[in-house]
């Protein structure tokens, strides 16, 4: 999903559940910064303590041409620390290991986690927000990146000339041919360049195999581009290796809308169980469901859908009342890190709504890695 989902959507359903709109901020942001948050990094403070980044983003290239200090989304360790907690949890079904890898949609394994992090999240009121929104973008990634996993593998394997778009519109259809130009482009650079790096590294041994499932999209749903992510996309596609999964038709408006339901429902036991997080505004998801289904149907690039959003909140047809959808806060959470950075004192971090972030990103990684996934006979880290 894109920002249009884990920021505005997520926002929609957490203040149409009755969250006030500053709760509502905070969890959004704190969804949508999971994809924004890549980098690595520490800083010291002259009193002793120090603040370690936890990286939660998966880029194949970051904004700038050094890349040192930033996740690399081809490095296997990476992948088991950012994407299976953070993109593709996995679903847990299946005999062997890969299988049981595979992110599968509302799976058990899912909604165990959102049971966990939402009594987490009543318990511990200073991060207890950050990791809802976490929970979000996790458990809404389950309803566009199922049947793929987040480790290389020959599960993810599509076959190129499979893949169809069943329902677009003229517009649209050539604004994806030429984002996926882009992402092809992108993606065989960030192979070439790492290839390099790893050489003079002195592992050419590994470049070889690695290069070769890179290249053949066996890493995420990066065989089937961002199809997965289209909130409105009708497509069709195969895999190399299907096995026990269904090919085949795939309607993102359904799963979506499904998905919109489900975050709808966790976010209503959220204003139930932390009341002071909660104003009169809450609204069953069948009052809203056709404003989001039309929603979801936007044929745009990810700004015209988030206008979608936001001009349905202002009209005053998506949420109680007219009202405005806050503008996300994901650049100021960076800029409280150029002021941590000229603190000599620790304690300054606690003030700082990207600390907070961090202590609830720590605490899903270390659950779902060492505590969810073994519980699922998957032992990854």
């Amino acid at each position: 999903m894109q920002k249009d989902m884990h920021y505005y959507g997520t926002y929609a359903m957490a203040r149409t559940a009755g969250l006030k709109p500053e709760v509502c901020q905070t969890i959004a942001t704190a969804a949508q910064f999971v994809d924004d948050n890549g980098a690595k990094e520490q800083i010291p403070f002259d009193d002793g303590g120090q603040l370690d980044f936890v990286p939660t983003a998966h880029h194949f290239k970051p904004t700038q041409d050094d890349m040192t200090g930033f996740l690399s989304n081809l490095d296997e360790q990476d992948q088991r620390l950012v994407w299976l907690p953070f993109h593709f949890i996995p679903g847990g079904d299946g005999d062997t290991t890969s299988e049981r890898l595979i992110c599968r949609k509302d799976s058990a394994v899912s909604r165990e986690m959102v049971e966990h992090n939402l009594l987490m999240a009543e318990k511990h009121e200073a991060w207890g927000q950050y990791l809802i929104g976490i929970t979000a973008h996790v458990y809404a990634d389950t309803f566009s990146h199922y049947g793929f996993s987040g480790v290389s593998s020959r599960w993810n394997m599509v076959r190129f000339d499979s893949l169809k778009l069943l329902n677009l519109e003229s517009n649209i259809e050539e604004y994806i041919a030429k984002k996926t130009e882009s992402f092809q482009i992108q993606h065989r650079s960030s192979i070439i360049r790492d290839n390099f790096r790893k050489s003079l590294a002195g592992i050419q041994e590994k470049v070889t195999s690695w290069v070769a499932e890179t290249a053949s999209g066996a890493l995420g749903h990066g065989a089937a581009l961002t199809h997965p992510d289209r909130p409105y996309l009708e497509w069709q596609f195969d895999y190399e290796y299907p096995d026990a999964r269904s090919s085949g038709v795939r309607r993102n408006p359904v799963t979506f809308l499904e998905g919109c339901q489900k975050l709808h429902e966790m976010f209503r036991r959220v204003a139930d169980a932390v009341p002071v997080w909660r104003d009169d505004s809450g609204q069953s998801f069948d009052d809203i469901r056709d404003i989001v289904k039309n929603i979801l149907a936007v044929q745009k690039p990810c700004e015209g859908r988030i206008a979608a959003w936001t001009g349905a909140a202002e009209s005053g047809e998506l949420f109680a009342q007219a009202e405005n959808i806050r503008e996300y806060q994901g650049e100021s959470w960076r800029q409280g890190l150029d002021e941590l950075r000229d603190s000599e004192d620790s304690l300054v971090a606690l003030d700082q709504p990207i600390f907070r972030f961090f202590q609830a990103a720590s605490i899903h990684r270390t659950y779902v890695l060492r505590v969810l996934l073994p519980s699922h006979r998957l032992v990854v880290d």
